[in-house]
């Protein structure tokens, strides 16, 4: 029997959006509540304390008209909500996300995901320093990217952005429907800043020689060098100390030179010319 997967259906055509989600009523819902129900409860900080209290109002009005039960817990600092996609608002909610942007994941169309990004960076600095980048200056590349796409985000790359607003554009040409878009793409090359065109210290480069160097002489070359590698082990030890007792004999004999030539009296003069330069002075003192 032929398969019959491959055959054309009625309601496969180009005007139904097969990944549209229908939206759920009360109206579908005729069996009422469900037997089961499941709650969720979410811690929060201390200093999300007083914004939850004022925002609260609102997030009851929202949850009531879908038939959700919502508690607030001052005392123990949590949220209680009785259904998965609430469980979900009051995450964002703990997280600070601010209200109407965490009641729009009660849509059926939008879903919320929580990445956690500390662990990538091993380094605390470096990871704040990313993570700035990444928001851009007054969170001008996060408001970007959240009129792009239509989602609320916390950090994002920027060079997907220039990306995404070229996509956009080609998008809006039903020509180019069908090709491929890479020609039209940003590609941004890498450039490492932090290495020199020039090294600190030039080098200068020797002449290339085919042959080896030749290897320096070793111990044992320089013992038989000087006819030490024959002699014996107390004999070597002592030719070492008659080495030691001359160099201390000489450094006695330069030690007694330098006190004795303390003790040197100086030449005197002789007695003529001692008269002559007391002749010399009266002269002098004379004119």
């Amino acid at each position: 029997m032929p398969s019959t997967n491959n055959a054309p259906k009625p309601w496969d055509t180009d005007d139904i959006d097969k990944w549209k989600i229908d939206p759920f009523l009360p109206s579908d819902n005729v069996g009422g509540n469900l037997a089961e129900e499941s709650s969720f409860i979410v811690l929060f900080p201390k200093y999300r304390e007083v914004y939850l209290r004022e925002a609260w109002p609102g997030v009851t009005k929202a949850l009531k008209n879908l038939g959700i039960a919502c508690t607030l817990d001052l005392v123990n600092g949590s949220m209680e909500v009785k259904t998965v996609k609430a469980r979900d608002l009051i995450k964002l909610l703990a997280r600070s996300v601010p209200a109407p942007e965490a009641l729009r994941v009660l849509q059926d169309d939008v879903a919320a995901d929580v990445i956690k990004i500390r662990n990538l960076v091993n380094n605390k600095e470096k990871f704040v320093k990313r993570r700035q980048r990444l928001l851009g200056p007054n969170a001008a590349t996060l408001k970007a990217l959240q009129l792009l796409t239509s989602t609320y985000i916390q950090v994002n790359p920027i060079y997907e952005i220039k990306e995404l607003m070229v996509k956009r554009e080609l998008a809006k040409d039903p020509l180019l429907k069908h090709e491929s878009w890479d020609r039209f793409l940003p590609n941004y090359k890498k450039r490492s800043l932090s290495k020199r065109l020039k090294p600190h210290k030039v080098s200068e480069k020797k002449a290339y020689t085919p042959f080896p160097p030749a290897a320096e002489p070793s111990k044992v070359d320089l013992q038989l060098e000087a006819g030490e590698y024959h002699i014996g082990r107390d004999a070597k030890k002592r030719m070492a100390q008659e080495e030691r007792m001359e160099k201390q004999k000489t450094k006695k004999e330069e030690k007694k030179r330098e006190r004795e030539r303390d003790f040197i009296a100086p030449d005197e003069p002789v007695d003529g010319e001692h008269k002559k330069k007391k002749r010399k002075t009266r002269v002098q003192d004379e004119e």
